[in-house]
């Protein structure tokens, strides 16, 4: 079925020994196909081939009366509840979903079992350059929340940098979404004072951004005063 969300059957070597093992436990949907006297498989790709790979001549199936349209959206929805669809590969099944049949991102969420904000998170990797995705699926950098921390980047150069980095482990999630979103709260002024025979190391440290030099002189007086009256 070449309208399946899954790019790339992965490795199915687990899989094949698993069927060579117990056989095919979950059988494939199927939709016959009168003109040919085929059947084109709905679900279950990954499966067949597992068979195939296995000698298997016969594999067990469903077969589904459906029109075109109702095995696209059962091909999209099947997969899409599964576990084993990377992220882009969700992305491409949600957009099909929203595009083919007008569904809502609410619509998409009930049909698949996840949560309308995952939808929504799942588009937005969509805006990911084919060259980033590339690299991604290259580096092995395929989780959702870093895929979406690089999504957020404002240019392609910053995308491969943040990949590059996710992939050799010098960035986590968190360091990525502080350096994209930096603080801007107000910093406190700082003075530093290190006497000539380095015998002392003074640090003041304000409540406010900048200071002038005299509101710094004017502070070391006050404390001068406070301790010279706390010795009376």
């Amino acid at each position: 079925n070449a309208e399946q969300p899954r790019k790339d059957h992965g490795d199915l070597r687990g899989l094949t020994e698993s069927v060579l093992e117990k056989g095919v436990l979950e059988p494939l949907l199927v939709r016959h196909l009168p003109e040919s006297g085929k059947y084109l498989i709905i679900s279950g790709e990954r499966r067949f081939h597992a068979a195939r790979n296995a000698g298997l001549r016969e594999v067990p199936c469903i077969e589904k009366d459906v029109d075109d349209a109702e095995t696209l959206e059962l091909a999209l929805v099947e997969n899409l509840q599964r576990k084993d669809l990377t992220p882009f590969e969700e992305a491409d099944g949600v957009q099909a979903l929203g595009e083919r049949f007008g569904m809502t991102h609410e619509e998409i969420a009930r049909k698949i079992g996840k949560a309308r904000s995952s939808i929504t998170e799942l588009l937005g990797l969509r805006s990911i350059p084919d060259g980033i995705k590339a690299l991604c699926i290259e580096q092995g950098v395929l989780s959702k929340s870093q895929l979406l921390q690089v999504a957020r980047q404002e240019q392609e150069d910053k995308m491969r940098d943040l990949v590059r980095r996710f992939a050799l482990g010098l960035v986590n999630r968190e360091q990525a979404r502080e350096e994209r979103q930096p603080d801007r709260r107000p910093r406190n002024a700082i003075f530093r004072f290190v006497s000539p025979a380095k015998e002392f190391h003074l640090v003041l440290k304000f409540r406010k951004s900048s200071v002038h030099r005299a509101e710094v002189i004017q502070t070391l007086r006050r404390i001068i005063e406070t301790l010279e009256k706390s010795e009376e």
